[in-house]
């Protein structure tokens, strides 16, 4: 499955290094972009002036990525917005490529229908019928050695 994934960050040389570290670990498609694009069904991956000019209440912030220094006002503020993705850069890019990946499981693929359950019974379905519970004879022993 390919990814697609925005880079909304303004350290170029940082922007290139996550880009490349991306195409080597995965199919990602990644598209560096001067503002992010909150419509779009992909993966965000923000540092803090991006974050800042997004509008609040975000559209799904579980798929945002926030790259930040650990200032606690702005971490307070992501917390708040609902992000769960927050690194710092100074980071190993393994963790921050492991951010991008836990954001990509949970963009929404829009051909599948979600149910917010998790799990919805299908009517379609051909499975096999569940085996009635046997009950066993006797009583079990344990050997100790």
């Amino acid at each position: 499955m390919l990814h697609t994934v925005q880079l909304a960050l303004a350290d170029g040389a940082y922007a290139a290094a996550l880009r490349e570290a991306l195409c080597r670990s995965c199919a990602w498609r990644v598209e560096s972009v001067a503002a992010p694009d909150p419509s779009a069904d992909c993966v965000l991956v923000l540092d803090e002036a991006a974050f800042e000019n997004l509008l609040l209440p975000l559209s799904r912030p579980e798929r945002i990525v926030l790259i930040t220094r650990r200032d606690p006002q702005l971490l307070a503020q992501a917390w708040d917005a609902g992000l769960v993705s927050v690194v710092s850069a100074q980071d190993p890019m393994n963790t921050v490529l492991l951010a991008v990946m836990a954001a990509a499981l949970r963009v929404v693929n829009p051909s599948k229908a979600e149910v917010s359950g998790g799990i919805c019974p299908s009517t379609e379905s051909g499975g096999a019928p569940i085996a009635p519970h046997q009950r066993l004879s006797g009583a079990k022993r344990c050997k100790s050695q």
